[in-house]
């Protein structure tokens, strides 16, 4: 399965690149493909370094102006124009997406998964890896959205809430109808 993971590229605390690469290991050891923005720095380069070590493949997607930062050694790079090409060939190549730790581009790629399948433009399923309680706040606005009638279809349709990695995977995995 290729999965799609949106997540940071900031250096961050353990907290969050403990569980981080322990996704990115059961993402390698399962066989799967990484596919992510490209960058080898931060938690992008934790994430990488995990799949590939454990014996995934890795698929980035770069943009012209980061291009500096793209991984050397991708079993794929594909560099966009710019940001919004970006996120569509990620969405393309993809079969699943996870949503990781992340800023204002995470937070960007995020809604707008959720806003195609929403629309019932993709049926990709999509976690959210809530990682140290980072999602709450957002959790708990999807909540008031479906509860005050802004969402067509229920919550548990567009997105599921994973605690931890093990769970995110098999989620997907389950998905997919891969044992």
């Amino acid at each position: 399965m290729n999965i799609c993971v949106f997540l940071s590229a900031a250096d961050l605390d353990e907290r969050y690149t403990r569980p981080a690469k322990e996704f990115a290991e059961l993402l390698g050891k399962g066989g799967h493909t990484l596919v992510w923005g490209g960058s080898d720095v931060g938690l992008m380069k934790v994430v990488a370094d995990g799949v590939q070590e454990s014996g995934g493949r890795l698929l980035g997607v770069s943009v012209d102006f980061l291009a500096a930062k793209a991984r050397a050694g991708a079993d794929e790079m594909v560099i966009a124009g710019d940001l919004a090409e970006r996120k569509r060939l990620l969405l393309e190549k993809a079969d699943a997406v996870v949503i990781m730790v992340g800023g204002t581009g995470t937070l960007d790629e995020a809604t707008e998964i959720l806003e195609l399948k929403k629309h019932g433009h993709t049926d990709k399923p999509v976690v959210l890896l809530n990682t140290a309680g980072f999602y709450d706040g957002l959790k708990e606005q999807f909540r008031r959205m479906e509860d005050e009638g802004f969402l067509p279809r229920p919550l548990t349709e567009l997105v599921f809430f994973a605690e931890e990695p093990v769970g995110a995977l098999a989620y997907l995995e389950e998905s997919q109808g891969i044992e």
